[in-house]
């Protein structure tokens, strides 16, 4: 089903959730929200799968059957907040960016963000605009980019080859952005696109932040967290900063249960498939799903 072609070409969060919730009832898909599978095990006899799950609202035990069993969990499951000395003496609020809602809450409050990925430039972005004295830990080098240059990279892929169109899109990002150094940030040496194929660091898109860092909306601060005690985070360059609130924007922890053989690694035996464990991000689990949804109609 096409995105309407009332849609903008980047959707809201409120534009998205309601193609899902379109998704749903066009297909009379019944999803069961809030389940927990407990175990699955397959029939030789009926040659098929029995799933034994628990409502998580009630505690009930329920059990399915199907012919086929797709695993489509994802490839990253718990917060990953690391170990910081002195967290726990803390006295304002944690918490990981999984639980971030909206900067409302954090008006005029001292709110620091460790992370320097998208989700820790978008909510930096967000409780600034939200009017959040806001900080941000960017440590590590990172590539920044418009969504017009992702576009545009993208499309030249077509016709260019990738060395090119790397070179290119780091100029234009160059010329965009200029040079990071100016506000406590590094450009790391290798390009973005080898950056995530080598690393799988994606590129930061830029949706607003950076001119609030060059504006001075949003402290860039260049060093690591050494350890926290009371109120006070002493960064490893020896500086210390006071903060009532600190986001970990530090992602989620790999589940490494599926072997991840990419490209033949969407089909089990017995009727059993993955979908999106290949480490190949949003476009891996479309060709995953693709690929899935062809074999079990070439099977019925």
């Amino acid at each position: 089903m096409p995105i309407p072609a009332t849609y903008p070409k980047y959707p809201s969060r409120k534009e998205f959730i309601q193609y899902l919730n379109d998704y749903v009832s066009r297909f009379s898909i019944s999803p069961r929200y809030r389940r927990l599978v407990e175990a699955a095990s397959y029939n030789e006899v009926s040659g098929k799968w029995r799933i034994k799950a628990r409502d998580l609202e009630s505690g009930e035990a329920e059990e399915y059957t199907s012919r086929f069993l797709v695993v489509a969990t994802g490839e990253t499951c718990d917060p990953k907040i690391p170990k910081v000395e002195g967290l726990e003496s803390f006295r304002g609020e944690i918490l990981h960016s999984t639980e971030y809602k909206n900067g409302e809450k954090f008006k005029w409050k001292r709110v620091l963000v460790v992370g320097s990925g998208n989700s820790g430039m978008e909510i930096a972005l967000d409780l600034a605009n939200s009017g959040a004295k806001t900080s941000i830990v960017v440590r590590s080098p990172i590539h920044i980019l418009s969504r017009g240059m992702m576009d545009a990279a993208m499309e030249l892929l077509k016709y260019f080859s990738f060395e090119w169109v790397e070179w290119m899109t780091t100029m234009m990002s160059k010329a965009v952005f200029g040079d990071l150094s100016k506000y406590g940030m590094q450009r790391p040496e290798e390009g973005p696109f080898t950056v995530k194929l080598k690393y799988g660091k994606f590129p930061v898109i830029d949706v607003g932040t950076f001119n609030k860092i060059k504006s001075g909306e949003i402290e860039v601060l260049p060093a690591g967290i050494r350890s926290i005690k009371g109120n006070t985070v002493l960064f490893v360059n020896e500086n210390e900063h006071t903060f009532d609130v600190i986001v970990f924007a530090t992602g989620l922890l790999n589940d490494d249960g599926f072997a991840k053989s990419f490209p033949n690694h969407w089909k089990g035996k017995q009727g059993l498939y993955c979908a999106g464990l290949a480490q190949k991000g949003f476009y891996g689990a479309g060709m995953d799903a693709q690929n899935i949804a062809r074999d079990i109609k070439a099977l019925l």
